[in-house]
C-alpha cells in the first residue's frame, strides 16, 4: 500500500533547470568514446585520436573543438592534449579538484529518464542492464557517495556492539563501508551480485577479514550469525514484499540484541527522496523511496524494536534491534 506524506517545506520550482545540459552530454560522450583515457596516455593528432577511439574524424573535430572551448583539452599546432584542470578532475586522486568518472552513472541514467512519459503510461521500467563501463561508473558513483561520511556512519553502526563484531554488508560490493568496518575491528561478509563481486574482488587485499559472496538478497542471505546487518542504499531497489522478506531473513541471521541499520533516502523528509523515487520508477520493477512509518512497520513485523531516524553525516539511518 502506497503511503503519501505532505512535505512541510515549500519549495519554489527551479526554472533555471529548464536547459539542455550540453557540457555534461559532451563530456559524457567523450568519456564513453574513450577520448580522455586515450589522451591520458599522451597527446595525439586528430587523425591519431580518431584511429585510436574509432570515431569519425569530422565528428571528432567538432567535439574536440567544443572540449577545447570548455577547458578540457588543448589544441596546439596539430597536437591535442588534456588540460591540467581536466587531468586533475578525472585522474589525479590527490587533487582537490578530483571527481573521477563517478558522474557517468548519472550520464548513463539519462536514456532511462528520457523515457519517463512511456513509463508513466505503462507503469513498467525501462529495460536496461549494467555491464562494462556502465557497471564501473555505477560502482565509482556509489563509492564516491558512500565515502562522504562513511567513518561517522560506521562508528554509529558499531556503537555498543561486541569487539570484533560480525557484519553483513548487503550490496557492499564497492567496498567503501566494508573497509571502514574492518578498520574499526569488524569481520565483514559482503553480499552482492556476481558481476560486482567479479569486478571488485581483484581490488580486495586478501589479508583483510572480508568475505565477498555472490548472490541475490531477494533469494537468500549468507548464513550468520551476525551482530550487524547493514543495508546501505539497497531498500529503495525493491518494494514492500522484497523488503519485508529481507528484514525477516536479516532477523534470522542476527544474534539476539543484534541490529539492522537501513541507510537510505526516507520519503516525506524532503525533495531529494521524492525525486529519487522517480529514478526508481524508471529503473526498477517495484523500487521506490519509503516513509519512516513504512520501514518501522516492516521492521517491527520482522521482530525488531525500531529507533527514530538518526541524521548521521547528512544521511538518514533507521536502526532496528532484534528482540
Amino acid at each position: 500500500m502506497l503511503e503519501l506524506k505532505k512535505t512541510e517545506v515549500r519549495f519554489i520550482p527551479n526554472v533555471t533547470s529548464f536547459q539542455l545540459p550540453q557540457e555534461f552530454l559532451i563530456v559524457g560522450a567523450a568519456v564513453t568514446n574513450g577520448l580522455f583515457d586515450t589522451l591520458q596516455d599522451g597527446p595525439c593528432t586528430l587523425a591519431e585520436l580518431a584511429d585510436k577511439t574509432g570515431a569519425d574524424q569530422r565528428a571528432l573535430w567538432v567535439v574536440v573543438e567544443a572540449l577545447v572551448a570548455l577547458g578540457y583539452l588543448k589544441h596546439e599546432a596539430s597536437s591535442i592534449s588534456l588540460t591540467g584542470e581536466a587531468y586533475s578532475i578525472f585522474y589525479d586522486e590527490n587533487s582537490e579538484q578530483y571527481v573521477g568518472f563517478g558522474f557517468m552513472h548519472a550520464y548513463n541514467l539519462m536514456s532511462s529518464w528520457l523515457q519517463l512519459p512511456r513509463v508513466m503510461e505503462s507503469g513498467k521500467p525501462v529495460a536496461r542492464k549494467r555491464a562494462g563501463l556502465q557497471l564501473k561508473s555505477f560502482i565509482r558513483a556509489m563509492s564516491r557517495n558512500a565515502a562522504q561520511g562513511a567513518t561517522e556512519i560506521v562508528a554509529y553502526c558499531l556503537k555498543d556492539l561486541p569487539q570484533n563484531p560480525g557484519v553483513l554488508d548487503v550490496g557492499g560490493g564497492p567496498l567503501t563501508y566494508a573497509l571502514v568496518f574492518v578498520e574499526k575491528g569488524a569481520e565483514v561478509t559482503i553480499l552482492d551480485t556476481p558481476e560486482v563481486v567479479d569486478l571488485m574482488l581483484p581490488e580486495l587485499d586478501p589479508g583483510l577479514p572480508i568475505n565477498m559472496v555472490k548472490g541475490d538478497f531477494t533469494v537468500a542471505l549468507p548464513r550468520g550469525p551476525y551482530d550487524l546487518v547493514y543495508l546501505g542504499n539497497v531498500c529503495h531497489i525493491y518494494g514492500e514484499k522484497e523488503n519485508r522478506k529481507l528484514f525477516l531473513e536479516a532477523a534470522a541471521e542476527l544474534n539476539q540484541g543484534g541490529r539492522i541499520v537501513v541507510n537510505d533516502m526516507i520519503r516525506g523528509t524532503g525533495v531529494r527522496a521524492a525525486v529519487f523515487g522517480v529514478n526508481m520508477l524508471v529503473n526498477t520493477e517495484s523500487g521506490g523511496t519509503w516513509t519512516y512509518n513504512q520501514y518501522k512497520t516492516w521492521l517491527e513485523d520482522a521482530g525488531f524494536d525500531v529507533t527514530p531516524i538518526s541524521e548521521i553525516a547528512g544521511r538518514q539511518l533507521i536502526t532496528g534491534i532484534k528482540k
